[in-house]
C-alpha cells in the first residue's frame, strides 16, 4: 500500500544532514508537500518495520503507518524542534498502535507487565537484538517475532525501539514519557522474556 505523498528521493547523507533536515523542517512547516514528501521518503520504512511488529497484521500496519504520516503533516505546525522528527514521528506511530492494540482482544498467552518503580535503575547488558547479524534461519526467526508479539505492548516496544531502532534510553524515555529507570527496566524484562522463548528452542537443537 502506497502513502499518498509521492515517492521523491532523500540520499541517506542527505537525511541524516542536520542542516539539510532543518530546512526540510522549515518546509513541511509551511505545509510543503514536496518537502513533507522529501521526509516521509526517508522515515516510512523504519516506522514502517517498527508498526509492522508492533501490529503483526501487515495490511493494518500499512493503514497505521500512512496515517501517522498523515497526522504528521496536518500538525507538522505545532512541531516545536524540542525532540527530533524522528523522535516525534516515532510518538505518533507508538501512540497509534497502542490506541489499535487496546480496541482488539488481548490474547491469554500475552505477556503481562507489572511496571517497575518509577525511575528504578536495572542494569541492562547493551548487547542487542539483531537477528539479521547472527544469520538466523526462517524457523528460528518465525520463533523470534511470535516471542516479540506475545509480549505486552508496553515490553515489546521499548525492545524494538532500543534494539531494532538504535534508541537511545534517553530518546525512547523522552518518546514514552517515562524515566529512563523504567525504560531500563521494561527492557530487561522484555530480553528475559526473549531468552525464555528462544532457550528450548535453541536447546533442542544442540
Amino acid at each position: 500500500m502506497e502513502l499518498v505523498f509521492g515517492p521523491v528521493r532523500l540520499g541517506m547523507s542527505e537525511a541524516k544532514d542536520v542542516s539539510a533536515e532543518r530546512a526540510l523542517i522549515e518546509r513541511c512547516r509551511r505545509q510543503d508537500v514536496e518537502a513533507f514528501g522529501k521526509l516521509v521518503d526517508a522515515y516510512q520504512s523504519r516506522v514502517f518495520g517498527f508498526v509492522r511488529r508492533m501490529i503483526p497484521n501487515p495490511d493494518e500496519a500499512a493503514d497505521i503507518t500512512q496515517e501517522v504520516f498523515i497526522k504528521a503533516f496536518q500538525s507538522f505546525g505545532r512541531f516545536d524542534g524540542r525532540a527530533s522528527v524522528r523522535t516525534w514521528l516515532f510518538r505518533i506511530a507508538h501512540n497509534l498502535c497502542i490506541d489499535r492494540v487496546r480496541k482488539v482482544q488481548r490474547s491469554p498467552s500475552e505477556v503481562g507487565l507489572v511496571d517497575p518503580v518509577e525511575g528504578e535503575e536495572i542494569d541492562v547488558v547493551d548487547s542487542r537484538w539483531e537477528p539479521e547479524r547472527l544469520a538466523l534461519d526462517d524457523e528460528l526467526m518465525d520463533v523470534v517475532e511470535e516471542a516479540i508479539r506475545t509480549m505486552s505492548e508496553k515490553l515489546r516496544s521499548v525492545l524494538l525501539l532500543h534494539d531494532k531502532e538504535d534508541m537511545a534510553y534517553e530518546e525512547i524515555a523522552e518518546l514514552l514519557n517515562l524515566p529512563v529507570g523504567t525504560v531500563k527496566s521494561r527492557l530487561f524484562l522484555a530480553r528475559n522474556h526473549l531468552q525464555n522463548v528462544l532457550r528450548p528452542y535453541l536447546e533442542g537443537k544442540i
